[in-house]
C-alpha cells in the first residue's frame, strides 16, 4: 500500500491526495486519503510530501546494447522510466535475407555470448524474448527499424524496390506486427533507411495501419529541408492510412528555428484534415548522433561507407559537398560540434573538444579532419550537435500532441567511460524540475500525462501509463521540490536525485533511492500481437 501522496494519474487531471494498493502485478485500488485500510497489508509505504504517477514510457529508447550487457538499465530507471521503446532504424531481429550480420558495431557492447543466438532470430520478437529470458528491470518492447526492413529485402542497395522488394518488406512488416511489433521505425538520414522512397514508405504504411500500429520517423531533413520532411511524413500518413509519430521533432540549426512555427501549423493542419500524427521531444538544446551525418549519405551505398571516404578519386567531390550543405543536422558552424564518441587511444585527446578545435590541433580543414578521424575510427564516432533554440524546446514543450522522449539508451556511470548525450541520465527529471518547477512552462499534471498516459495511448497500451484499478503496477514516487538532473554535456555521467521509489509490475526497482537489483520487466507488445499488453 502507498498512502499520504499527491496522485498524479496520467490522463492530465489534476492531482489529489490519496492512497493506491498494489496486488501481484496490478494496481488494486486508486482511492482518497484514508479510504484504503493499511490492514492486512504486506507494505505500507508513506508517499507522504511526495508525488505517486505511472511510470514513465520512453517511446526513443537506445538501450538494445545496454540490455544485452546488463538488464539494469540504471540511468534509465533512477529517472523514473519503467517501460522502453526500441528501434529507432535498427532492430538486431529478424535476421535473414540479404542481412549479413545481426549487429552493428556501433552498440559498442561486447556481443560475444548474444553471437550464436542473434543468428537464429529469424523473428522480431526472439531477440526480445531472449532478453526478457535473461531478466530485465523495465518492460521492453520495440518498433521493427526500418534500416533492418530494408536491408532484409535489398541489403544496402540504393535502388528503387522491384515490386517482389517491396511483397518481402511488406510479408516482415506483416510478421512483426504479429510479433508484437508498434509499427516500423525509419530514420531517413542514416543509410540504409536513407535510400527509402516515398512510394515503398507509403506500403508498409498501409500494412502498419492494417494492424493499428504507428509509422514513426526521424524525418528525411531536420534542417533545410525540414517542412519538406514533414510533409513527406504526413503524406505517408494520409495515403498509408496509418498513424504517424514523428521521432524528436526540432528544428535544427540558427537558420531553421524560425521554420517551427510553420511545421507547427502543418501538423495541425494535417490533424484537422483527419491524420493521425503526433511527435516527440527531449528537453535539451543539443542533439546526439554520429560524425559520419557530416558526409554524404550515397558514401553508404554497399555498406561500404569507409571504402569509399578512403578512395582519393572521390575525395574532391565529398569535400565540396560537405563545405555546401554542412551534413544532415544542418551545421555551419563547427564550434557547435562536439564529437565524443573515440576509441582509438591517439583519438581520446579529441573528446570533447568541438570540431573547430580538433580540426586546429590536427592542421586541418573540418572536412579533412572529419574524414581523416571517420577513417581511423573505423565508426560513426558519437558527436553532440548545440544546433537547437530553447525558445523551439518550449514552445514544443507546451503542445498538445506533443510526448517526451529520451532519444537515449540506458547507463551505468560506474561502467561509463567515453561521454554521451546527457539525455540518457536527465530527460525526464530535467523536465519536471526545470520545465515544471523551476520555469512553469508546463503544468505537473500536463508533464506527468506527455510521460506516461498519451505516449501508452499512441502505443495501444490501454493499462499502462495510468494509476487506476486493474491497471500494471508501474508506479513511480518523487519529490516535485528536489527532483533533478545532473549529468552535463562536460559530466554526463551522474544520476538524477528525487526519484525515490519505482516499481515495475508490482516489483520495487528502486526503493529508497536505491537501485534493488530486482528484474521484474516484461515484454509489452503492439495492437497486432497480443493485446497491447
Amino acid at each position: 500500500m502507498i498512502r499520504n501522496g499527491q496522485l498524479v494519474d496520467g490522463t492530465g487531471s489534476p492531482w489529489f491526495y490519496g492512497d493506491l494498493a498494489i496486488v501481484g502485478d496490478r494496481v488494486a485500488e486508486v482511492a482518497p486519503r484514508g479510504a484504503i485500510s493499511p490492514a492486512g497489508a504486506a507494505e505500507v509505504v508513506d508517499a507522504g510530501g511526495h508525488v505517486v504517477c505511472p511510470g514513465f514510457i520512453d517511446i526513443q529508447s537506445h538501450s538494445i546494447g545496454t540490455l544485452f550487457d546488463s538488464g539494469q538499465s540504471l540511468s534509465k530507471v533512477t529517472q523514473g522510466v519503467t517501460t522502453e521503446i526500441m528501434g529507432e532504424a535498427w532492430t538486431p531481429a529478424p535476421f535473414g535475407g540479404r542481412i549479413r550480420e545481426p549487429f552493428r558495431a556501433s552498440l559498442g557492447v561486447s556481443n560475444d555470448r548474444w553471437e550464436a543466438k542473434a543468428h537464429g532470430w529469424t523473428r522480431f520478437r526472439a531477440w526480445l524474448e531472449a532478453v526478457q529470458e535473461r531478466g530485465v528491470a523495465v518492460n521492453i518492447g520495440s518498433f521493427l527499424g526500418g534500416g533492418t526492413l530494408r536491408e532484409y529485402a535489398m541489403g544496402w542497395d540504393t535502388s528503387t524496390p522491384t515490386n517482389e522488394q517491396v511483397q518481402v518488406m511488406c510479408r516482415v512488416v506483416e510478421e512483426a506486427m504479429r510479433d508484437g511489433a508498434f509499427g516500423v521505425a525509419t530514420a531517413l538520414i542514416y543509410p540504409p533507411s536513407s535510400f527509402a522512397g516515398t512510394e515503398e514508405l507509403v506500403e508498409i504504411a498501409r500494412v502498419i495501419g492494417r494492424h493499428g500500429g504507428v509509422y514513426i520517423t526521424h524525418v528525411r531533413s531536420e534542417a533545410e529541408r525540414l517542412i519538406e520532411g514533414i510533409d513527406e511524413a504526413i503524406d505517408i500518413g494520409r495515403r498509408g492510412d496509418c498513424a504517424v509519430e514523428i521521432y524528436h521533432l526540432k528544428a535544427s540549426g540558427a537558420g531553421n528555428w524560425h521554420k517551427m512555427d510553420a511545421v507547427i501549423a502543418a501538423i495541425n493542419a494535417a490533424r484537422a484534415s483527419g491524420v493521425d500524427i503526433t511527435a516527440d521531444m527531449y528537453p535539451y538544446i543539443a542533439s546526439g548522433t554520429g560524425l559520419s551525418v557530416l558526409v554524404p549519405k550515397w558514401l553508404a551505398e554497399g555498406d561500404r561507407l569507409f571504402e569509399n571516404l578512403a578512395d582519393p578519386a572521390l575525395r574532391q567531390r565529398i569535400r565540396e559537398e560537405m563545405l555546401n550543405r554542412g551534413g544532415a543536422a544542418g551545421v555551419r558552424r563547427m564550434e557547435h560540434v562536439m564529437p565524443v564518441g573515440f576509441d582509438r587511444p591517439e583519438n581520446k585527446q579529441y573528446i570533447g573538444k568541438r570540431l573547430d578545435e580538433i580540426a586546429a590541433m590536427r592542421k586541418q580543414d573540418w572536412v579533412d579532419a572529419t574524414i581523416d578521424l571517420l577513417l581511423s575510427e573505423r565508426q560513426r564516432i558519437s558527436t553532440i550537435y548545440f544546433t537547437m533554440s530553447e525558445e523551439n524546446v518550449k514552445k514544443q514543450m507546451q503542445l498538445p500532441w506533443m510526448k517526451i522522449s529520451s532519444d537515449a539508451g540506458g547507463h551505468d556511470p560506474a561502467t561509463e567511460i567515453n561521454p554521451v548525450h546527457p539525455r540518457g541520465y536527465g530527460t525526464y527529471p530535467r523536465v519536471l524540475g526545470k520545465y515544471v518547477r523551476d520555469e512553469k512552462v508546463l503544468s505537473l499534471e500536463d508533464a506527468v500525462r506527455k510521460m506516461t498516459n498519451a505516449v501508452a495511448a499512441r502505443l495501444s497500451l490501454s493499462d499502462r501509463g495510468i494509476l487506476r484499478a486493474g491497471a500494471y503496477a508501474d508506479v513511480v514516487i518523487f519529490n516535485a521540490g528536489t527532483i533533478t538532473d545532473h549529468a552535463t554535456f562536460t559530466n554526463p555521467h551522474v544520476l538524477s536525485t528525487g526519484i525515490r521509489d519505482v516499481w515495475v509490475n508490482g516489483g520495487r526497482v528502486i526503493a529508497n533511492n536505491a537501485a534493488t537489483g530486482n528484474l521484474p520487466g516484461t515484454i509489452v507488445d503492439g495492437p497486432g500481437g497480443g493485446g497491447g499488453r
